[in-house]
């Protein structure tokens, strides 16, 4: 890959770019490790939290934005967990960064179960796009996989969502064969029928009891392929950086849906991603085992230019992902679960 010139275009603000070429513009951040799910294919049976006086302040995690944003024109934020509704007064935090300098679009993933009271609440603070993770619509196949009874309160949460008026709400759900594969014509159907964007992903080795198998995996080919049997669909444009690559419905149906086909079809050559951990730890792959800890430099408030330095020689190291893994025909291990990292 050629390498970029480390400027965006328009922008006089140096980048923060690996040695692959790829320029960090997005950043991703849990804000806390705790759920109140129990999802198999995410927690462990006996979750060891992060403790409290360790998780990072709304003011600390504000101010890593802030640098990012002002020294290297990073301009996007999802805020994540964990489940981030769990943290109390998460509105301030989606204040705090919506009106950082430089940030143009503030979002979040959440399991959807606290929306129906808060999804007002976040718009108002700022928040401009919502994703809702939903793996299952039938309520006892929900219930199995959540260990909660759950499941009309996650939609209703999704409706409180879609009239709240946010720029997004898009639908996530983990394919796992064996165990929603069967689900795969209803959810493109919902978005269909709906209006929703849904979105596809394929069951990646993230999972808290360390049962993931390549064979659970329904590749993204499989997915777009069983939809295509009962739908005629286009293809849209991939965005520089996107996870997903879209679809819409060629009958002129409002809704869309997305593959995000990590393990079967990797987007890891324009990667532009950086995530942090609610205990302040750098992860630039989420495929890597390398985690580098920011806090020390957020609590002892160190200078921007000491924090920020530090970020360019974090992001410098970031590995080539896991497509370098596949290509070399090796193992993918369990390196975290999804729950420690937010996605």
């Amino acid at each position: 890959m050629a390498l970029l010139s480390g400027l965006e275009e328009g922008q006089n603000l140096p980048r923060l770019m690996d040695l692959y070429g790829r320029v960090v513009r997005k950043l991703r951040i849990s804000v806390t490790d705790r759920c109140n799910f129990r999802c198999s294919f995410c927690m462990p049976e006996t979750p060891a939290w992060i403790p409290n006086d360790s998780i990072l302040s709304f003011d600390e995690i504000t101010r890593f934005v802030r640098v990012c944003s002002t020294k290297f024109g990073v301009d996007r934020v999802r805020l994540s967990g964990g489940e981030p509704l769990v943290r109390k007064d998460i509105e301030k935090l989606v204040a705090q960064i919506a009106f950082t300098p430089g940030i143009k679009h503030t979002c979040m993933t959440t399991n959807g179960t606290y929306l129906a009271e808060k999804a007002r609440s976040l718009k108002n603070a700022g928040l401009q796009s919502v994703t809702i993770s939903l793996h299952s619509l039938r309520p006892e196949r929900f219930e199995k996989v959540t260990r909660v009874n759950g499941h009309a309160k996650v939609l209703e949460g999704i409706r409180a969502a879609k009239s709240a008026g946010f720029v997004n709400v898009k639908l996530n759900s983990v394919i796992v064969r064996g165990y929603n594969d069967d689900e795969i014509l209803d959810f493109a159907t919902l978005a269909h029928d709906e209006g929703f964007n849904m979105r596809f992903i394929e069951y990646m080795p993230f999972d808290g009891r360390k049962s993931w198998q390549m064979e659970k995996v329904v590749s993204g080919d499989e997915i777009l392929a069983r939809i295509a049997k009962k739908y005629r669909i286009v293809p849209l444009e991939r965005e520089r950086g996107s996870t997903a690559v879209n679809y819409r419905f060629e009958d002129g149906a409002g809704g869309e849906f997305g593959i995000i086909a990590s393990i079967t079809r990797p987007f890891c050559s324009d990667c532009d991603r950086l995530r942090l951990t609610a205990d302040g730890k750098l992860v630039p792959c989420l495929f890597g085992d390398k985690e580098y800890d920011i806090s020390p430099l957020l609590k002892d408030d160190r200078a921007d230019d000491e924090i920020a330095q530090f970020l360019k020689e974090i992001v410098r190291l970031k590995p080539p992902g896991v497509e370098s893994l596949i290509k070399a025909s090796a193992e993918l291990k369990h390196v975290r679960a999804m729950y420690q990292i937010g996605g």
